[in-house]
């Protein structure tokens, strides 16, 4: 085994083969974390958001905090229950890509996968961002470097994902049932605090807040209005990666459908408990919150400065500092799985994503390699492609939160409404014909569901557009357009490539003659057995080319070729600027312009070895030859391999791997599978 192939095991570990993919379904238990951890960490984040736009006209709209988070909870929990409806009706894995093109056609399912796409990129760069921040805040050495963290979390995941789905899931499990027990903990500690009358104030509670420029003086009732629309969409942010588990229903146990159903509920039960416990302490703690950038707009008690250093830590963090005061642990313990699961929050995407992807490959949407599974039956080209695409976003903005989520929310609400229009028109479709009267009270109470999500989702949609539009969501829009034009783009090509292949009579008509040359370097052992096997094929007409630079390594070749007397005349092409690529191809189109139903069919000998560093110097002309002649017409290019000793080293490699009894083999019954198959014992 190579060392190449030994890192490759050492990261992603031994090969899975096709049969063992129902070893890698995952159960409720696993289910959740691995789907759910991105829905769930976005209590890091969303409520945060929420104070930040209310914080605008200053402190006083945080009266509003709550009614917010209750509005987000009622999107959440109608946007879950439409799903549970998705993951029943199309249990294959499309989830809002297959019911947008199955009801919808074929350009709103583009739609909805571009949307889909740009929304699993920016979960992984917001996601890990925001957990490079609040690295940030606890190591000061990474201050300055959030975005170099950030990407080595990116390959961190990446490695992990590529290890396969079950792995990756049970090693994610762990964190965030830790992350649900520590904010849930928190919260009901701080609540019974709070029905006691002894919850501390937040650290931030003394400091004044100061109106953004353009919200000074009261309110007007537009104002307020924009106001809260603009905190209600951000808001929204913890709507993002619900969708994925109606993507990753194949991952599932039997029966998929129903364990993802059961998923879907735990998920929205749990996050919006996380989300208004913190909404609600935050708002009874006095905590004042600002954008990150605007700082300046706090003031200490009585109007004066902050002092030298302020830093504002997010909301969670000073909930924990106040509810935790006299348990310390209690706070380390809650901000450093809050940091981690916001990390463990883009695997959500990293499952979904490829999914996608793979989908996308077989409906000829994308390119056909993001449908093949790899050595641990994940989807690896899927999961390279969105850490590239994740990676060139955390750089590009320097890994800013506060930037980022400006992008953020518009790509998943456009699928959540095509899919909800989709649903409608599914559920309208199978009622026309059915006749059983419980069937169709259970499909018009499951449109009625799909209806209400439509209408909220729409709403929410055109909140997030007119609020969010300038801040930043055009760049996603802008993505959007580009994903949905290279699709089609993908999907013309594989259409003109399919026509262009079918075969019709015309392929049926032989070659009027076969024109054979064999190049010629060295008249040695592949040169002669690229000559035999020439004639082997018997072709109407066959030549040695050899392409002269040396008059007298030329002449030393003829007379060689002379004494030898192999039957096959040498044609010598002179080449006064010493190239050899080019007289050989001119020469074959040369033979083929004379004859336009012949085939030019060329013998080039190669050496076969067996280290990597030898195949740098040996073949490169051949390569390049190879590379020239394959765009012309008519001309077959057959390469004739000769194996030096060395190979031998890879031969022997190959057979070790094939025969290596691995770990839980025996006990697999692969052995004998093996045995039989004349793999061992050879």
């Amino acid at each position: 085994m190579g060392v190449g192939d030994v890192s490759k095991r050492i990261l992603l570990g031994r090969k899975l083969r096709s049969s063992q993919l129902g070893e890698t379904l995952l159960p409720k238990k696993i289910a959740l974390p691995v789907f759910a951890s991105d829905a769930l960490s976005s209590v890091a984040y969303a409520p945060d958001e929420v104070f930040i736009m209310l914080a605008a006209a200053g402190a006083s709209t945080y009266v509003w905090s709550w009614k917010i988070g209750i509005a987000v909870a009622l999107v959440m929990l109608t946007v879950v229950a439409s799903y549970r409806q998705t993951v029943h009706a199309y249990p294959s894995g499309g989830g809002d890509y297959e019911v947008a093109t199955v009801n919808l056609g074929r350009n709103a399912g583009v739609t909805v996968a571009s949307a889909l796409l740009v929304d699993y990129v920016l979960t992984v760069a917001v996601s890990i961002s925001s957990a490079a921040q609040y690295a940030a805040g606890a190591i000061p050495a990474l201050i300055g470097h959030e975005a170099f963290a950030a990407l080595i979390a990116v390959v961190v995941l990446t490695a992990l994902n590529l290890r396969g789905v079950r792995e990756s899931g049970t090693f994610f499990a762990v964190p965030t049932y830790l992350f649900m027990a520590a904010i849930l903990g928190m919260c009901l500690f701080g609540l019974l605090q709070l029905l006691g009358g002894t919850l501390p104030p937040a650290e931030s509670a003394g400091l004044e807040i100061e109106p953004a420029e353009g919200w000074e003086g009261p309110l007007t009732q537009v104002a307020l209005v924009f106001l809260l629309a603009r905190a209600f969409s951000s808001g929204c942010a913890a709507l993002t990666g619900v969708e994925a588990i109606s993507n990753g229903v194949p991952a599932f146990r039997r029966p998929k459908s129903r364990n993802a159903a059961t998923t879907l509920l735990l998920l929205a039960l749990i996050a919006i408990s996380m989300m208004m416990s913190v909404i609600v302490l935050a708002q009874q703690m006095g905590v004042r919150y600002v954008d990150p950038h605007e700082l300046d707009r706090l003031r200490a008690a009585g109007g004066g400065a902050l002092p030298a250093g302020y830093e504002q830590h997010p909301l969670i963090s000073q909930i924990a500092n106040g509810v935790f005061a006299d348990f310390p642990p209690g706070f380390y313990f809650v901000t450093t799985v809050t940091g981690v699961i916001l990390v463990l929050a883009a695997n959500t995407a990293f499952n979904g994503f490829p999914v996608l992807g793979s989908i996308l490959a077989q409906d000829g949407l994308a390119p056909r390699a993001l449908g093949s599974r790899g050595d641990r039956l994940a989807y690896s080209n899927g999961i390279i492609f969105l850490a590239v695409m994740a990676g060139l976003l955390i750089w590009i903005f320097d890994a800013e939160t506060t930037k980022l989520i400006q992008l953020y929310i518009v790509g998943v609400f456009v699928s959540f409404n095509l899919s909800q229009l989709g649903m409608i028109r599914h559920w309208t479709r199978h009622l026309q014909h059915e006749h059983d009267a419980a069937e169709r009270r259970r499909m018009m109470r499951s449109r009625a569901i799909n209806t209400f999500g439509l209408g909220m989702t729409a709403v929410v949609l055109v909140i997030v557009l007119i609020t969010k539009f300038l801040a930043g969501a055009w760049i996603t829009i802008l993505a959007m357009v580009a994903f949905f034009a290279v699709m089609q783009g993908i999907s013309r090509h594989y259409a003109n490539v399919a026509e262009e292949l079918a075969a019709d009579e015309e392929d049926k008509v032989l070659p009027t003659r076969v024109h054979a040359i064999v190049l010629v370097g060295k008249l040695h052992k592949p040169t002669l057995r690229a000559l035999a096997f020439a004639k082997a094929s018997r072709p109407n007409i066959l030549e040695a080319v050899y392409v002269g630079t040396d008059t007298a390594a030329t002449n030393r070749l003829l007379s060689d070729w002379d004494q030898r007397n192999l039957g096959v005349p040498l044609k010598i092409l002179h080449s006064p600027y010493r190239e050899i690529v080019r007289p050989i191809s001119e020469y074959a189109a040369e033979i083929r312009k004379a004859n336009p139903r012949g085939v030019v069919a060329v013998y080039i000998p190669e050496y076969v070895v067996g280290r990597w560093w030898e195949q740098l110097l040996h073949n490169q002309t051949a390569l390049r030859l190879k590379g020239r002649l394959l765009f012309s017409p008519g001309v077959m290019v057959i390469s004739v391999p000769y194996q030096l000793r060395s190979s031998q080293i890879a031969r022997e490699r190959a057979l070790r791997e094939d025969t290596a009894i691995r770990s839980g083999d025996v006990r697999r019954g692969r052995v004998g599978d093996r045995s039989r198959n004349g793999q061992i014992g050879r």
